[in-house]
């Protein structure tokens, strides 16, 4: 993940989750085996997408793919 994160730091992205659920924000930073994403909205399938207070920080574990529109 490397290159990659090099190429979409502080832009807008959408992390998938292994638990089918999707946050749509700012990539920050990565410190260690934890993503920082700010201005995130958690998106779920069915449901209306929700405004996340705070830096949002998810497990590189718990990602399935991220896309960088």
């Amino acid at each position: 993940m490397g290159a990659f994160r090099r190429v979409i730091y502080r832009r807008r992205v959408v992390v998938n989750l292994a638990d089918g659920t999707s946050v749509d924000g700012i990539f920050y930073k990565q410190d260690g085996p934890l993503l920082v994403i700010k201005n995130a909205t958690l998106l779920e399938a069915g449901a209306e997408p929700v405004e996340l207070d705070g830096d949002t920080v998810i497990e590189r574990d718990r990602v399935l793919f991220i896309q960088a529109p």
